[in-house]
């Protein structure tokens, strides 16, 4: 689960970094990427690892195009506009995804459904395996594109100076709604790794507000924070639910975000930016 937290979280930092707007609708694109996924295994017979790729794809270019559309709009707005703006969208998301498929919870088979493989005695689901294999892949994937590519650089570009990248002849807005398609494509594949795990409903979105505890807790402009944040914040749940009063371990999360803001407002791993005028 704090690998769950932290893919989510990293969709957050991969925004806000870029375009300093803080996407409170997250979550609900983690849960359109799982019932994405869904409809095309359940309804269509498609194989497990295209319906993966199709829900990345088409969650992906929708996040894009929110960009495009909507949301550069936004941009130098008052931050509680934009809070509200994407809170708004998440509970359009959510509608939608009540209309399209209905207010059930569904079960999405994969090939790790039901196998479980036994370490030093210990029964570890292949599930829960799959979300850590698939957390340490994506984030290596993404290091790399960020460091390696052109266009990975070019977007690093642009989050660090617009005005400066626009000038080099980077085309800031493309780069903007790239980072948009990217940070929607993480949390489709979050959404489906979920998915097995956590069922699928329309209320799967909501844990981006766990999700964007962990972004604070671990520096929110910083992408290994983010990583680093949703594993703490999964084992402070876990322990929470062990060893504390039962019904902690849903607002342990909470209490540390409130804690952190209060002791540490930029996290583990974030610095206080400073500018001259």
């Amino acid at each position: 689960m704090g690998c769950i937290y932290g893919l989510v979280a990293l969709g957050f930092v991969l925004i806000y970094k870029a375009t300093e707007l803080v996407n409170f609708a997250q979550g609900d694109l983690l849960m359109l990427g799982a019932f994405t996924c869904y409809m095309f295994v359940v309804w269509y017979g498609v194989g497990y690892w295209t319906a993966l790729a199709l829900a990345v794809a088409l969650v992906g270019l929708f996040g894009a195009a929110l960009d495009a559309t909507i949301l550069r709009r936004v941009i130098g707005q008052p931050q509680f506009s934009v809070v509200m703006l994407t809170i708004g969208l998440g509970a359009i998301f959510r509608s939608f995804a009540s209309i399209a498929w209905g207010s059930e919870i569904y079960t999405l088979p994969t090939p790790f459904s039901a196998r479980a493989t036994r370490v030093a005695g210990v029964a570890v689901s292949h599930e829960y395996l799959s979300i850590i294999v698939g957390t340490v892949l994506l984030c290596g994937l993404l290091y790399a594109f960020f460091t390696f590519t052109r266009v990975g650089l070019a977007m690093q570009a642009a989050s660090q100076n617009q005005l400066a990248a626009y000038y080099m002849g980077i085309p800031v807005k493309l780069m903007f709604s790239l980072i948009w398609g990217i940070s929607a494509g993480v949390a489709a594949i979050a959404g489906v790794l979920l998915a097995p795990v956590s069922l699928i409903d329309i209320n799967l979105g909501f844990i981006g507000l766990k999700a964007f505890a962990a972004a604070v807790l671990g520096g929110f402009g910083s992408i290994p924070g983010a990583l680093v944040g949703g594993i703490t914040i999964g084992l402070i749940e876990l322990l929470s639910g062990a060893y504390l009063p039962q019904g902690f371990k849903d607002v342990a999360a909470y209490v540390v975000l409130l804690v952190v803001l209060a002791v540490r407002p930029q996290g583990m791993f974030g610095s206080i930016a400073r500018k001259k005028v």
